[in-house]
């Protein structure tokens, strides 16, 4: 079990798909049952998702620090560089459809004989699907008992932990949430071999080319928002496109290496202010503090893979469905760099925002791991053209 525990998440998911496949492949039909494991960790993913996000954002607004003179600059780049990434990649995935044609049946809706009937379908009935809601009207007892059960297991470690301030305890029910979405993380390869080996059993390998078509999608994405950074430095910062690549190459590099925006911060800040040359506070606002904010890359991977799904089952998102997908994504996007695997975190929410079935998303996983790293660093590049934003069109000379 350690073993297991210590391989990366993205080797167990690979691990999965390819057990999945081979399942599907002998099982048949009989594999759709084992879609039931991946429904339950999405449950419980999607039980998890708001309030983590409300917990995290919370958390940025209130130990981040917004002063200063470029701070009344700073939304208004953020927001900017968002809007254009979810427009990019929204409109990429509407001229390639990358998921059309795949031919995925859209998934029927809940009988009540079928829950009756079936064992597995009544215990996933009563996984809450929010955290309030068995404390509210649907007043389902098992339900609080989940909730019961992972809280105390979360707070035993911290029960010594003192609480001087609101912040502390705004980062206590974070760092609960987190260590909870970390046991949740844990069983994610057994969603993506439960999902990959009903879909390959029941549906074929249709969908499984058109995620290499995402794939091409997601990068050509990437790599147009990446244009734009570039456009958007060479005309509004003194620093050249060549000059910000040369400085910041080890931040993108890590950046794709961990997959982890957070981590890459001080290395980051490092790059341009020593490497780059920017001021020291346009380095602080944008790769500090913007960080927290500023996630594109994950924004305009939520867009497309809202979009990708959609095609997939047949289903239209009318033009108020997808300005739906642009608002979620841009509310999930603030505050997610410090929550691992936050991707998966935030599509569960944009999924439901528009009725889109979250019983895919695995499928998705099983070449996430990969894109992540992609993203990861059209984020931290983000950080950096605020920076040089920031640092405006003259050098500041230092004697």
């Amino acid at each position: 079990m350690r073993q297991w525990q210590n391989i990366p998440l993205y080797g167990r998911i690979i691990i999965a798909l390819v057990l999945g496949i081979i399942t599907g492949l002998l099982l048949g039909d009989r594999a759709a049952l084992l879609a039931v494991p991946g429904k339950l960790v999405l449950r419980l993913l999607g039980a998890l998702a708001p309030a983590l996000i409300l917990a995290a954002i919370v958390h940025t607004f209130m130990t981040t620090n917004l002063g200063g003179p470029l701070a009344g600059r700073l939304p208004r780049l953020l927001l900017l560089n968002t809007l254009v990434a979810i427009t990019v990649g929204l409109t990429v995935a509407n001229v390639i459809q990358p998921g059309h044609g795949a031919g995925l049946t859209p998934p029927s809706p809940p009988e009540e004989a079928s829950k009756s009937a079936n064992p597995l379908a009544l215990f996933l009935e009563n996984v809450p699907k929010s955290l309030l809601g068995p404390l509210g009207d649907d007043g389902k007892v098992i339900g609080v008992i989940f909730i019961a059960v992972a809280f105390g297991m979360a707070l035993r470690q911290e029960r010594a932990r003192p609480l001087g301030t609101v912040g502390h305890l705004v980062e206590l029910f974070l760092d609960s949430l987190i260590t909870i979405l970390h046991w949740i993380i844990a069983v994610v390869p057994l969603a993506v071999f439960g999902i990959v080996a009903s879909i390959v059993g029941t549906e074929g390998f249709v969908q499984f080319k058109a995620l290499g078509m995402f794939v091409v999608s997601v990068l050509l994405a990437l790599a147009i928002q990446t244009v734009y950074y570039l456009v958007r430095i060479r005309f509004g910062s003194w620093v050249s496109p060549g000059q910000l690549l040369r400085g910041g190459r080890d931040a993108l590099v890590m950046a794709f290496s961990t997959a982890s925006s957070t981590a890459t911060m001080p290395v980051t800040y490092a790059s341009l202010k020593e490497k780059v040359g920017l001021r020291e506070q346009s380095a602080s606002m944008g790769a500090l503090v913007g960080a927290n904010f500023n996630n594109d890359g994950t924004a305009l991977y939520e867009a497309m893979a809202a979009l990708f799904v959609a095609q997939m089952i047949g289903m239209d998102l009318s033009l108020q469905q997808q300005m739906l997908v642009v608002l979620t994504s841009i509310i999930a996007s603030v505050g997610a760099a410090g929550i691992p695997e936050a991707g998966l975190v935030t599509m569960t929410m944009v999924f439901t925002a528009v009725g889109l079935p979250v019983q895919y998303i695995p499928v998705l996983l099983t070449v996430d791991w990969f894109l992540d790293r992609c993203r990861t660093a059209i984020n931290v590049m983000g950080d950096m053209n605020v920076s040089c934003l920031l640092d405006g069109k003259r050098k500041e000379e230092t004697s």
